[in-house]
């Protein structure tokens, strides 16, 4: 899978869109995404829905590895720490890929507000799919 049509497929997903992801930066070497808050993202606490902060992690971790693999993947589990609220507007999101093998890989994400506090992180395995 080619890098054009990985960040053609990024801009053009639906859920993407509907969420609101932005991509900060889609290069081979370092991909990460931006969401700024909004109203209807909040749960009733006022602070940033938990389920937000899941999709952001599972969709970085499946771009950075479609990225690095030039594969399609899907999520086989994910796992996620809660650790802070967010004290901006704006989030973020990294990650990396821990372990690579020819069927699955491994990776790990971070989210964080603006201010550079850590929101979340997860760990996540995702299987290749390949032809």
């Amino acid at each position: 899978m080619k890098i054009d049509t990985i960040r053609k497929n990024f801009n053009q997903n639906e859920f993407i869109n509907l969420i609101g992801f932005e991509s900060e930066n889609l290069e081979e070497r370092a991909i990460k995404l931006k969401l700024s808050i909004r109203e209807e993202l909040l749960n009733n606490n006022g602070s940033l829905h938990g389920g937000v902060h899941a999709t952001m992690l599972d969709t970085i971790l499946g771009m950075t590895i479609r990225y690095k693999t030039k594969l399609p993947c899907t999520t086989i589990n994910l796992n996620i720490n809660y650790l802070n609220t967010a004290t901006s507007d704006e989030v973020y999101a990294t990650g990396k890929i821990l372990r690579q093998g020819y069927k699955n890989v491994t990776a790990e994400g971070e989210m964080y507000d603006s201010n550079g506090v850590l929101l979340a992180k997860a760990i996540g395995t995702f299987k290749l799919l390949r032809q």
